[in-house]
Order: C-alpha cells, then sequence, then structure tokens
C-alpha cells in the first residue's frame, strides 16, 4: 500500500493512498494544476484515481473538485451533510450528479481493493468525517480539522501503519496573534482545530510497534510553523505516558506546496 501527501496546510490539501490495483485522494484543496504535478512527481496520474475522498466542504479541502472530477470523471464520496453544501456552493461549476455518492459514518465500503472506513470528527462543518483506508492487513489514517478528540477518535485510529494528522496551531501564538476575537475562540473550540499539543497528546494514543510514519499536517500559515510543531508533537510523545520516545518513529511535517516522502508499505 502507498501513502503520500501531495500537499497540507491551511491553505489546501490533498492526500494520495493507494495500493496495486486502485488509488484514491482525500481532498482535492488544489488547482487541478497543482494536484496533477504532485502526482506526477510520485509517477502517478489523476487519470489513475478511482475515488475522491471529500472529508468536509471547506474550500481548502475541495477548491480543486470540480474541475478534476469533470475532467476525469472520478466518483466523488462524501456523506449527505458534505455532498449538500457542496450542491450549494457556486464556485465549483457544474458537477455530473451521477459522480456523487453518499457515504455514512462507520459504515465501509470498498473501492475496488481500498476498504473506506469514515468516522465521524468535530468541526465547523456540515458533516464531517476523517477516513481509514485499509488493503489487507495494511492500513492508513488522515485526520485533520477537528477541535478535539475523544476515545471514539483514537479507536479508529488503532494499528495503522501510517497516519497525516492536524498540528493546525501553537496556542500562545494564536492568542497573541492578529486574528480577530470571534477566529481565535472558533479555532480553539471544540470544533476548531487541533493545536501542536493535542496532536501529540493523541498521537500518544495511538502509537504501537508497527507505526512506520506520522505526518503532521494542515500547518496554520500564520499560527504555527513546521519546526515548532514537530518539537511539541516529539516532545509530548516522549514525555507523555505511553512507553515509546520520538526517536522511535519517523515523525515529519507534511509539505505545505509540494508532495511529501512517499510511503510503501509491506
Amino acid at each position: 500500500m502507498d501513502f503520500c501527501s501531495i500537499a497540507s496546510g491551511s491553505s489546501g490539501n490533498c492526500i494520495y493512498a493507494g495500493s496495486e490495483n486502485a488509488a484514491v485522494l482525500i481532498d482535492v484543496g488544489l488547482s487541478g494544476k497543482r494536484i496533477e504535478a504532485g502526482l506526477n512527481s510520485i509517477d502517478r496520474k489523476t487519470a489513475e484515481i478511482d475515488g475522491i475522498l471529500i472529508t468536509h466542504e471547506h474550500s481548502d479541502h475541495i477548491k480543486g473538485l470540480g474541475v478534476v472530477a469533470r475532467k476525469h470523471h472520478i466518483p466523488i464520496y462524501a456523506t449527505g451533510g458534505t455532498l449538500q453544501a457542496i450542491r450549494g456552493m457556486g464556485n465549483l461549476g457544474k458537477i455530473d450528479e451521477g459522480l456523487f455518492h453518499e457515504i455514512v459514518p462507520d459504515e465501509r465500503f470498498m473501492i475496488k481493493d481500498l476498504e473506506i472506513q469514515p468516522f465521524s470528527i468535530s468541526h465547523d462543518a456540515a458533516d464531517p468525517v476523517a477516513y481509514r483506508v485499509n488493503h489487507g492487513k495494511q492500513s492508513v489514517g488522515v485526520i485533520t480539522d477537528l477541535g478535539e478528540y475523544t476515545d471514539y477518535t483514537v479507536e479508529h485510529l488503532q494499528n495503522l501503519d501510517a497516519v497525516l494528522m492536524e498540528a493546525n496551531h501553537d496556542i500562545h501564538m494564536l492568542q497573541v496573534g492578529s486574528y480577530p476575537y470571534y477566529l481565535k475562540r472558533r479555532i480553539l473550540g471544540e470544533r476548531g482545530h487541533l493545536s501542536n499539543e493535542n496532536a501529540g497528546r493523541l498521537l500518544c494514543e495511538i502509537l504501537h510497534d508497527g507505526m512506520k510514519s506520522v505526518f503532521l499536517g494542515h500547518l496554520s500559515q500564520e499560527n504555527n510553523f513546521a519546526e515548532l510543531a514537530f518539537e511539541t508533537v516529539c516532545q509530548e510523545v516522549t514525555m507523555g505516558d505511553n512507553p515509546y520516545r520520538a526517536k522511535d518513529f519517523f515523525i515529519s511535517v507534511a509539505k505545505r506546496n509540494e508532495a511529501s516522502a512517499f510511503v510503501q508499505i509491506g
């Protein structure tokens, strides 16, 4: 199984997961040209994608949806609430209704030989989900845009081979930064975004001997920077209530504007 972040940040997100027989994109929050270039950089093509999995309807996750879906006729999978929100947007252009497939959190479905497992997250969107993608005994997860995590979240992220998880902001940078008060409250709220500290705490809950790669993603451009996110998460892991140290794992920050390390599992 293959896994790669094509781009991840507050300005745009797109993640690739695939097997020898199937491939999906989790979110398409980039231009069609940037998605194609990113896939080409890992020797893949947009035309080879079998499905687009949408986490929620915010523009940094669906910006390229109309262009990519129209050009390549790729099926789109999202919850009912997310699909309704997407249909109401005027900036994506016309999308063939036949490409939309409604999914339900906690109901697994197949795209060729990939088992897709959507599960609910807490974010200020219509009906947001994160995704776990399974291929045989191999599993990867993508979880961003959540203000808090619960035992339910942790349960769905057990025994992953690789994960891309949100480390959106440094709390102090956000608090003293230029954002208006209402936006700070939104980001820090239970339907907002995961801080570096909470990302580290969540990671402590899901680490296991078989975890091969951890990518920290969806970093805020204004309220975080890569070195701080990395150091904070690593400190939480090393100092946390778990048997591991950060150096026991490959942990890195997903790149904002280009593909990150290409992970081959198995």
